[in-house]
């Protein structure tokens, strides 16, 4: 199986460290003049870390089951990456382009800021977003009804009551009070070897029956002090911002949404799933029977993106 041709770039977006991957040949897509433009961009939203190599094997999977017929783009949260050499967490300018972008709200304005300088207005949206990326996706609806979005398909949402999950539970009290304790042992073991780096991210992983090879090396990221620290930040505003569900927002866009639920997922327990269901039967709101797990990312990439080729069918055949 040949690989599919990934691009790759790190860029400054809201003055921060931004790693996109894009799958397809249109390089940019911000400009109006182009007749070659394509109609619709798949545009991927991380969860949380959002290190956008986690989500390598999914793009090359979905671009491929779209007959490479679309471009398909992930876009890193802002500071979760590490960046090349030579390249600042922060850009070195006077201009402070948004304040507190680290942060969940600041992550929002980021993506919407993203699009804004590098699509074009006439290209038409499908937007999958993934945990807290559901969280985000809506509050990109919400904020600019401008955007050209066909579909969001929000894959285990964590859009409510995330301190109350179970996961939530556990997460909190070491995210909003204890995340400083946890910079001091990154530190040191950032100082270790690439090669043990990968060795602990593997033994950390065992568990897993089959474990995706990119998600091994995007792992190391985790080794960076700044990467980490952006991560629990945001992590910690997740558990505070994060607590009513946005039903007015998923009333006006439910036609374009498809949510897809876990069975076992200690961050969106299956009764959220029951009550969300309850409040929009006409919704499109699925519960996973293949086992998936939250982090579908490790080792379901593929099985996922074939599944959501097959429920877009119709919507690609009317483009």
């Amino acid at each position: 199986e040949e690989p599919v041709p990934l691009h790759e770039e790190f860029i400054y977006c809201c003055g921060a460290a931004t790693h996109v991957l894009k799958c397809g040949p249109w390089k940019d897509l911000s400009k109006d003049e182009s007749k070659n433009l394509p109609r619709l961009l798949f545009m991927i939203i991380p969860g949380n870390p959002g290190l956008a190599g986690y989500y390598r094997t999914f793009i090359q999977a979905l671009y491929c089951g779209l007959n490479q017929q679309y471009p398909v783009w992930v876009v890193s949260h802002a500071g979760h990456c590490k960046p090349p050499s030579g390249m600042e967490m922060i850009e070195d300018t006077d201009i402070k382009e948004l304040e507190d972008v680290f942060g969940l709200n600041g992550q929002v304005e980021h993506k919407l800021n993203f699009l804004r300088k590098n699509v074009s207005k006439d290209i038409k949206l499908v937007l999958i977003a993934h945990s807290i990326g559901c969280y985000i996706t809506l509050e990109m609806m919400k904020r600019a009804s401008e955007l050209q979005v066909l579909r969001s398909v929000l894959l285990f949402p964590t859009i409510e009551r995330m301190a109350q999950s179970p996961q939530g539970k556990l997460m909190t009290p070491l995210l909003c009070k204890l995340r400083y304790a946890l910079y001091m042992p990154v530190y040191l073991l950032s100082f270790l070897p690439e090669g043990v780096k990968a060795s602990l991210v593997r033994f950390a992983l065992r568990g897993m029956k089959t474990c995706d090879e990119s998600s091994i090396t995007t792992s190391v990221n985790l080794f960076s002090v700044d990467c980490i620290a952006n991560i629990l930040y945001m992590a910690s505003q997740e558990m505070m911002k994060v607590v009513e569900r946005d039903s007015t927002t998923i009333k006006q866009n439910l036609k374009k949404l498809i949510f897809y639920y876990g069975t076992g997922d200690s961050w969106c327990p299956q009764h959220y799933y029951d009550e969300i269901k309850m409040d929009f039967p006409d919704g499109d709101i699925r519960l996973c029977e293949k086992g998936l797990r939250h982090a579908f990312v490790l080792d379901a990439s593929k099985e996922m993106a074939a599944m959501i080729t097959d429920w877009l069918q119709d919507d690609l055949t009317k483009l």
